[in-house]
This record gives structure tokens, sequence and C-alpha cells, in this order.
């Protein structure tokens, strides 16, 4: 018997920007530092997990408990679960733009544990890389059903 497998063209080329972010986010594997605006210090992880198919960010300011986010290949998506010390859990997609990636961008998509949209919770996050050594996360922290910004400018610890 013959099977004919048919693949899109546009299915093809999102699965492979897919995978190329998550190649580019797996490059931050180590640890991380970064000073807070209120001088206070903020330390990520990123570690590998289920033979090298999730990254773990493991976020931990200095006078707070830690946060763990997961990053995955769906398919043709990048995707991204946010372990919250809310107790809620944003779930959130990324399209990887083609060529080189300098950014990430991870869009609300649902969360469990929340009751409300409005209640507080993650509800996006960008990542841009300057170089190997240098990113920023912007998290965008809906709280009473409006959105502020907390951004970490971070260097990767030698």
């Amino acid at each position: 018997m013959l099977t004919i497998i048919t693949v899109s063209i546009n299915s093809a080329s999102a699965q492979s920007r897919a995978a190329a972010g998550f190649e580019k986010l797996k490059s931050l594997v180590g640890e991380w530092q970064s000073k807070s605006p209120d001088g206070q210090g903020v330390t990520v992880s990123y570690q590998l997990l289920s033979g090298g198919t999730a990254l773990m960010e493991t976020l931990k300011p200095s006078n707070e408990a830690g946060m763990v986010s997961v990053y995955h290949l769906d398919g043709d998506n990048l995707r991204m679960t946010h372990y919250c010390t809310a107790g809620n859990q944003p779930r959130m997609r990324a399209e990887a733009p083609s060529g080189e990636i300098k950014q990430l961008r991870f869009v609300f998509v649902d969360a469990t544990n929340l009751a409300k949209l409005s209640d507080d919770h993650i509800h996006g996050l960008t990542i841009t890389f300057q170089d190997k050594d240098h990113i920023t996360q912007e998290w965008a922290v809906r709280e009473g059903g409006k959105d502020t910004f907390t951004t970490h400018k971070l260097e990767r610890k030698k």
C-alpha cells in the first residue's frame, strides 16, 4: 500500500521557525543576573529537561519566592507555561520570525487556576537577544485588569 504524506509549505515553514525559536531559547542554558530598578538582584537560570525537549527557566528576585516557566515545542508552535507565585499558570505562544531571531514575543493564550481574565496574572513576555551574554525580558503583568510591565536586563554569569 502506498501512503502519500502531504505537508503544507506554510506549516513546514512555521515548524522550522518554531524550532529555530526553541533553539535560540536553548542557547540561554546557564545562570543569568540582573539588578531591578529598586536595586534588588534578580537571578534567572535556564536548564534543559526531558532529553532537550523542554527548557525550564527559574526566575528568583532576591526578596521573593521564585517562579518557573517551561518552554517547549507543540507542533509548529513555540509554547510557554508560567508557574506563578499567584497560583495560576498562564500559557503563552510565540511566533518566531523568519531569519535571525533577535526577539521572541509570547502572547497569552489561556491559563489554569484563573477565574477571570482581569485577575492578577502574567499576560505576556518579550525576550530580546542583544548578544550571547545579554538579554532583556519584559513581562506584562495584568493587575486589576490593567497591564504593567516589569523589565529585567540580564547578563550571563561567568
